[in-house]
Parts: structure tokens; sequence; C-alpha cells
């Protein structure tokens, strides 16, 4: 500090800057050049082919079907996850008997808490290996649990009808604990008389939930809205270790196929070029998503 404060903010913002703009932007601008040649990944020879990978890319019917399958993640995982989430949360916080108004949580909150949370411990390769097991056909809990009732289960995984909606399923369940928590911590900083005052004009908690916790904790709604949907368009770590985009590319998503287009089938400049569209449909839905959810702040004091 005795030389001033520039010498010491250079010393201490410029090599992590360098280190990001090397290992972090200079990838991301070179998948751009990469993305107009035909580099096999392997070799030094790399021709410019312009936007043929693009052009091939909008007429490839895996990488639509693999789109498609992102677009129900992304319609199905912030709705699905969201919903549970505000609502295991409403009860954590307002869902019991006793108290002013009634506005107590349920007996055992924090066990439930720790219980909701728990996935969020565990790696996503660790869930999806447990899953796996989980949906076996023959020594799965899930058949096991079904069979006492006379029910045959399917091979849940092995069936292209059902492996899609198990690895949605499996999403959904991976990350909704983690907004119980997140939805329930903001909930808690909101005025227990709000919630007093609306019950005892006699609201059902549905109404108060709708009415008067969404609103109040709509910026949080919002930013696990993103996530979310990033984490929809990904998808890619749970689906190959569960189902490597079959049955017959039934669960295939837009990150696996990229992935296989480029270390099976050696195609690199073609990858690539899925992963700028992966890129900037990333970027749009994030944007859209900002302004689909975009409203007037509530505030209280």
């Amino acid at each position: 500090m005795r030389h001033g404060k520039y010498p010491l903010i250079i010393t201490f913002l410029v090599p992590p800057l360098v280190l990001y703009g090397v290992f972090v932007v200079s990838p991301y601008l070179q998948v751009f050049q990469i993305s107009t040649t035909d580099w096999l990944g392997y070799s030094a020879d790399a021709n410019s082919v312009g936007l043929d990978n693009f052009i091939q890319l909008f007429k490839d019917d895996y990488v639509w079907n693999a789109i498609q399958n992102n677009a129900i993640l992304l319609v199905l995982v912030p709705i699905l996850t969201i919903g549970l989430g505000l609502f295991f949360a409403t009860m954590l916080n307002m869902g019991g008997r006793g108290g002013r108004a009634g506005v107590v949580g349920v007996r055992g909150t924090s066990a439930y808490r720790l219980v909701y949370f728990f996935p969020q411990v565990l790696s996503v390769v660790i869930i999806a290996v447990i899953w796996r097991e989980v949906y076996h056909p023959n020594a799965g809990l899930l058949n096991a649990t079904l069979k006492p009732f006379g029910i045959d289960g399917p091979s849940w995984l092995g069936d292209p009808r059902t492996a899609f909606w198990c690895v949605l399923a499996v999403l959904v369940w991976a990350n909704v604990g983690f907004y119980v928590v997140l939805f329930g911590a903001a909930m808690q900083a909101i005025p227990r008389d709000i919630y007093e005052a609306v019950l005892l004009d006699g609201a059902s908690r549905l109404v108060t939930l709708r009415r008067i916790t969404i609103p109040l904790l709509w910026d949080t709604v919002q930013v696990a809205w993103i996530y979310l949907a990033i984490a929809a368009l990904d998808g890619f770590i749970l689906v190959q270790l569960m189902t490597n985009g079959g049955p017959n590319f039934s669960s295939d998503v837009i990150g696996l196929r990229m992935y296989n287009t480029a270390f099976n089938d050696t195609k690199f400049g073609y990858a690539s070029a899925i992963g700028v569209v992966m890129l900037f449909l990333t970027l749009s839905v994030a944007v859209l998503a900002l302004r689909a959810t975009r409203r007037d702040r509530i505030e209280f004091s």
C-alpha cells in the first residue's frame, strides 16, 4: 500500500484474470473457430468447411430429437421442482397446527429439512448409480416394492416409453431439496404478522401461498427458474450414466449428443458446432426467463 492502491490491485487481480482468460475464455473462443472446420480431434489437420457443420446440424434428426427432449425438460423440470419446493417449504413453515393463527411448521421440521436436502450432499454420479439400481428390472427397489401388490414392473430404463420420464423424475428429485431449503429460508424472512392476518381473515393455505408467499418470494423464484432451466438444458451426467441416451435415443439430450459426436464419432468440428448452438440456446433461455418472469418487486416493512 506504500506504493499506492493500483500496484496492489494489479498484483492480485491480473494473474487470476490472465488464468481465467487462458483456461476459460480462450477455449470458448476456440470453439467458434473449430466449429467451422472438419477437425477429427486427434490430428493436426483441420480444413475449413465454413458453415457446413451448422447446415448439417439443422438437418440432423438425432440433434433435433435431443433438442426436443431438452425442450420437455426445460418446461417440466422448473415447474415440477419449483412447485414441489414451494409446497414442501410452505408445509415446513406454516403447515402445522398451533401457535398464533396456526402459523407454525409441521412437527419434525428440522428432520424433514435434512431429508429433503440430503441429495445435495451426494454427487451427481452417485445419484445416477443409485437410481440406476433402483430402476433395475430384476433386483431394483422399485419393482421389488410393486411385486407384493401383484404388479410386474417394466424395465424402466430399458423401455423407450419410460426411460426418459425416469430420468426426468431423478432430475426433479435431485434438485427439489435444495429449493425447499432456499424457499424456506426466504419464507422465514417474511413477517409472521402478514400470515397471521391473512389466515385470521379465513384464507386457506393454498390461497396464502398463491396470493402472499409467491409474490413476496418472486425474486427467489425467478433465480430458481433460471438455474433450473440451465440444468434442464444440460442433464448430461445423469443421462449418460443412467441410459446413455437410450434405448433407441429416447432419452438423448443435446449435451450427450455433443459428447458422443466428439468422442465416439471423432467429429470434433461438428461437435463444436453443436456446442455453439447449445451456448446460444442457453443464453436465449436465460434472457427469456428473465423477461418472462419480470414483475414489480413487492416490498414489506
